[in-house]
């Protein structure tokens, strides 16, 4: 699957020497130290961002050194392990949610550092991302959406002019699209492809959830799970996907999608298919809808570390650092999206940026369970294997939900 290219260098050991600052009984200035990733694709623009923030934020508050440190995606929760369990870890870091019950044990929640305001300010879903039991793990600074993205050349080949809104819909069309030698969408089912993107969006739509409500079981083997295979297992047994994605990861520019040979996707956003659609083809709409209309989206935050040296300068760091002016510039820069309903429309002169805000209140983030990449790594090959008819979708739920009941401890 064609994602954001992710940086493939490992951090060096010298890079986990990094960080808090100075004891704050010496009297000396602090030192607040951030860990990032390049959510600014370009190396030299990002830097500058977070210098320029830096030297405002320190101008503001002399008495406060920040370090920004840069490091690639690539292997960032290893190294921040190790960091945390060497007591070298930053006073600061970039998480998006599935990581933050992994470390909630070790992170300051930082509601008492946001003002009533800022936090108003935060959509719904976008705070709700990021809190556990109550307490805000991170300060949102960014916001994704998958929702459903079509391509009108696909459309006007197959001489359909309404665009799909639901399940039934879709169905409906795959025929008239499959006559055409066109695929109605298309659905990877490789266990290395993240359900985020793929099943779990169907499971929220169908009504379900991957988590019971005390996260100590899974629900996604009920009705609702089931329904959403069966969905899927229609799609597929009637050839109306691509069945080579079912059971490996082609590159992307080899795939029906790339070949405008798919009407539509919600596995892939405008940045992947625009070289291969045109810009003037992409046709972004609100997530499919079933039971309820929902779809995938993640949100970057802030968040700070309990082994702080000074908790009071990294708080008044993040709070500045996730103002709603800091979040416009960088959500601009990066081609991403503000968490924050003060900010406006960042695209309102680009008409397909534009219609992805739109589905923003759409999306959620997914489960916030410690064990959440656990349970998708039993589930996703039993998805495959219901796909590909080894099982069938009632089986291959139940055998996934005993897998992850044992490692949730149920």
């Amino acid at each position: 699957m064609r994602m954001r290219a992710l940086a493939a260098a490992a951090l060096a050991t010298g890079m986990l020497t990094a960080c808090g600052g100075s004891d704050s009984g010496s009297g000396e200035k602090q030192t607040v130290t951030m860990w990032t990733y390049p959510v600014i694709a370009d190396q030299a623009k990002h830097q500058a961002f977070w210098d320029e923030q830096t030297a405002a934020f320190e101008k503001a508050n002399p008495t406060v050194d920040v370090k920004v440190e840069i490091y690639p995606w690539a292997k960032r929760d290893e190294a921040l392990s190790t960091a945390i369990a060497g007591n070298k870890g930053p006073d600061v870091v970039y998480l998006i949610p599935d990581q933050l019950p992994k470390y909630a044990k070790t992170l300051q929640p930082v509601d008492e550092y946001l003002s009533a305001e800022a936090k108003a300010d935060y959509r719904d879903n976008a705070k709700a991302s990021v809190t556990i039991d109550g307490k805000m793990m991170g300060a949102p600074i960014l916001m994704t959406s998958n929702p459903l993205v079509c391509n009108q050349k696909a459309f006007t080949e197959a001489g359909v002019k309404e665009y799909p809104t639901t399940w039934d819909e879709l169905l409906e069309l795959a025929p008239t699209f499959k006559d055409k030698g066109i695929d109605v969408t298309n659905y990877w089912a490789d266990p290395a492809a993240t359900l985020n993107q793929s099943f779990y969006p169907l499971l929220w739509q169908a009504g379900g959830d991957v988590f019971a409500p005390d996260g100590k079981k899974v629900a996604f083997a009920g009705p609702e799970g089931i329904k959403a295979l069966t969905f899927l297992k229609k799609l597929v047994d009637g050839g109306y996907v691509e069945k080579d994605l079912l059971t490996g990861l082609p590159k992307f520019e080899q795939t029906n999608v790339a070949q405008n040979k798919v009407a539509c996707t919600w596995q892939h956003v405008p940045a992947d298919v625009e070289t291969f659609w045109g810009k003037e083809n992409i046709k972004v709409f609100p997530p499919l809808k079933d039971a309820k209309q929902v779809g995938y989206g993640t949100v970057g935050s802030l968040s700070m570390l309990k082994a702080a040296d000074d908790k009071d300068a990294a708080g008044k760091w993040i709070a500045f650092a996730t103002r709603a002016e800091a979040t416009k510039a960088y959500d601009t820069a990066s081609g991403n999206f503000s968490p924050q309903k003060s900010t406006g429309s960042l695209y309102a002169s680009d008409p397909v940026q534009a219609e992805m805000e739109k589905t923003l209140d759409f999306t959620t983030a997914g489960p916030l369970n410690e064990k959440a990449r656990d349970v998708m790594g039993v589930l996703a090959p039993e998805i495959q294997a219901a796909l590909i008819g080894k099982k069938t979708p009632e089986q291959a739920l139940a055998d996934a939900a005993a897998a992850a009941d044992a490692l949730l401890g149920g």
